[in-house]
Formats: structure tokens, sequence, C-alpha cells
């Protein structure tokens, strides 16, 4: 999906507009932001497993705190990376005692840190019982249970309600099983047949978070508690397509596999 800077640049100077929802990385090397310089940054660009530098692809069919339907896998088939662009592939087949399988990638351990904008280019599956997630944890989560350490959803979107892209913030005191979770949603169009640009600027007061550049929700307590923000810490990101579950819900068996394609994940700190 990546095109030549040379490209973009003829594309401009004969005065054409890009839509947002068309590939953005036109380059042939992670782009410099003002204001900003690079942390890290996977362009996708060499093909097979996805970076083991960056990424550890988590196995497991236990539900994964939300009853969801997949086994997660790190095989080929359900997590690769080829044409430029990683795919996170859900199938519909009977493994270890599951009916679907998928993948789930983090970045714990190898690629924590503290404050910056994330941004993931990324197209998402449609379908019933989909759900797609762009997210981080707390890196501290193995010593601090969910929620104390601290999520900050980028993007989540799920099948039976197409194109309505949710942001959220879970914390010891707003979290979803409470009911109390910060949350908005945005409509989005075509998250299935286009390419988006989903975002969260992080800084020690707030996080904002973006779709296609427009800010569309932001989180900023009333006060610094650690039950109200515990993001003063490291996070991970995460990468993951579950299918079903309790929000996923039912799922539709009839257009499988469903695959979440992302073009690359960018991580920049102020200058």
């Amino acid at each position: 999906m990546k095109r030549l800077v040379c490209i973009a640049a003829t594309i401009l100077l004969i005065g054409g507009v890009l839509d947002s929802g068309s590939p953005i990385s036109a380059k042939e090397k992670t782009p410099d932001k003002t204001g900003y310089k690079l942390l890290w940054a996977d362009e996708f660009d060499k093909s097979g497993s996805p970076n083991s530098a960056i990424w550890t692809a988590e196995e497991g069919g236990h539900g994964w705190g939300n009853n969801e339907f997949q086994f997660y896998t790190k095989r080929k088939k359900n997590v690769e990376v080829k044409n430029g662009k990683l795919y996170i592939t859900a199938l519909k087949e009977a493994y270890k005692n599951k009916d679907y399988t998928s993948a789930r990638l983090i970045t714990k351990g190898k690629k924590d840190f503290t404050y910056g904008r994330v941004e993931v280019y990324a197209k998402l599956p449609a379908g019933k019982g989909t759900w797609p997630a762009i997210w981080m944890l707390g890196s501290n989560i193995g010593s601090v249970p969910w929620p104390a350490c601290g999520e900050i959803d980028i993007m989540e979107h799920v099948g039976f309600d197409m194109n309505v892209v949710h942001g959220s913030i879970h914390t010891k005191a707003y979290n979803h099983p409470a009911g109390t979770q910060k949350t908005t949603k945005t409509v989005v169009d075509n998250v299935a047949g286009k390419f988006h640009l989903y975002a969260v600027e992080w800084t020690p007061k707030k996080v904002d978070f973006f779709i296609d550049g427009s800010k569309f929700f932001s989180y900023q307590p009333d006060e610094y508690s650690i039950d109200k923000w515990p993001f003063s810490a490291p996070c991970f990101v995460i990468l993951n397509l579950a299918i079903g579950g309790n929000w996923g819900g039912e799922v539709d068996n009839s257009s499988f596999p469903k695959v979440l394609e992302v073009d690359y994940v960018r991580v920049y700190q102020p200058l």
C-alpha cells in the first residue's frame, strides 16, 4: 500500500486531492513529524512473520476476559506480513476445542513506552461477530491487574454495528464491568473498504483520540489519582482480531476468512 514520495508529489503538483481513506504512507522510510521524534515504527516491509524485535504473537483460547470464541495462534495462516502490510486473519476452523482461529500481537517487553503519538493505518473486517481492536495496556499488568493497570482503546469496532468506531479509557475508577468507562463512538466512512488512520496523543495530562486527523474524543481526569490516571507509567501496543464474545456477539459464518489489514504502526514522542 505504500507509494513513492515522487508519485505522491506528482499527484499534488497536478492538483490532485488524496482521499482520506486512501493510502497515505507514500515514502521509502518512516516520515518525520513536526514537533515529534520517531520512537519506533513498523512499516511491515519485510515479508514473513511479524518482526520479533517488536511483536510477540500470543497464543491461547481461554476467552481473553471477554468469553471470545477464537483461539489465537502464531501460524502463518493467522498472522503474516506480505506486500508491505500486516494481515491478521480469522478463520472458521476447529482448532483446540475452538471453532475459530485468529491472532493477537503485543509489544510488551519489547517496545513499551510512556507518552507519545501512536498511529495505526488500518482497514477493518466486515461481518457480524468480528471485533478488531488497536489498543494499549499498562506494562505492569503482571503485578497490577486490569483495570488498575490502565487501558487505552485507540480503536474498537464490532461487526454488528458497521462503521461505528469506539475510543475508550479503562481504569480502576472507570471500566466497563462497572459501566463507568470513559468512551465515545463516531461514524467512519467504509471502515472495511478503506484504510483509515487511527491515532492517539498521550501526554502527562490527557489522551486525545483521532481518526484521519480529526479529534473525536479526549480523556482528562478531574484528578490525577492512580485510580483515574494510571497512565504515568509505560504501556504496550496490542493488535488483535477477536471473534464473538461479550461484545462481538453472534457470528455470521457465511463470509470467512475475516482480515484486519495494517499498513503501518508508528510511535512518536514530542521533541
